[in-house]
């Protein structure tokens, strides 16, 4: 435990409500997006990419992941018509292989657990399509725990972008000032500054492959059952 979290546990931040990041702070998706990826190129007639790749490229968004992934196996730039077709095929693969490949991180369902029997308003806010954000959701078991779920393509822009972290604010009836963002990454924590929210990030995650110690936060924990004790209800 940090300095920081150790101040924080005798002034813990007073919260209205948590909103929640989904690949790689809730469940790591990336054998999912491996097998998905994999799968589009290899309808493409294109070479693979392996896991080390996928690790520090998710985290921006599926149109950004796909583009990254065609870019770094072609080595030249795409066009809209490649991108699309590979979206396609992609979105097709992933649908059908969905939480077959990937697992909750330890103490996430019984984090979500204390948070919603101690009346925290929860939402999820990924920048994975809500298309596949909610079946998966399902598939794990965490959607009965969350007022609502917004998807990448619920705002017109994405995480870091604060818009979409303000409009989930708006919709659980929370002060983004007692709205803590939890997550994995910069986008997070960027997101979360922009909209003038607090930041919990997770030491388990993605981050592009960085430590996300890199990443200032106002507190850094290392599953979802450290959040209790760090906050407190308002």
């Amino acid at each position: 435990m940090t300095q920081n979290q150790t101040l924080l546990l005798s002034r813990p931040l007073k919260i209205q409500a948590i909103v929640i990041d989904l690949d790689g702070t809730m469940v790591d998706t990336q054998g999912d997006f491996v097998v998905a990826l994999n799968a589009m190129l290899d309808d493409l007639q294109l070479p693979h990419v392996d896991e080390g790749f996928v690790s520090v490229t998710v985290g921006k968004g599926t149109t950004n992941l796909i583009r990254k992934t065609l870019e770094q196996v072609i080595r030249a730039p795409v066009d809209d018509e490649l991108l699309s077709r590979a979206t396609l095929r992609y979105v097709q693969h992933y649908r059908h292989i969905s939480g077959r490949f990937s697992t909750l991180y330890p103490g996430v369902i019984e984090g979500l657990k204390i948070l919603h029997e101690q009346g925290y308003a929860l939402a999820c806010l990924t920048n994975k399509p809500s298309a596949l954000a909610g079946p998966l959701m399902v598939e794990k078991g965490l959607a009965d725990f969350f007022n609502c779920v917004f998807g990448g393509d619920a705002f017109i822009r994405q995480k870091p972008d604060p818009l979409p972290l303000q409009r989930t604010c708006e919709a659980l009836g929370s002060l983004p000032a007692q709205t803590l963002m939890v997550g994995d990454s910069i986008n997070d924590a960027s997101a979360a500054r922009s909209a003038k929210c607090p930041i919990a990030l997770v030491r388990y995650g993605y981050n592009h492959g960085h430590p996300v110690e890199e990443v200032g936060a106002d507190l850094y924990i290392d599953r979802l059952t450290d959040l209790p004790e760090l906050i407190t209800k308002v």
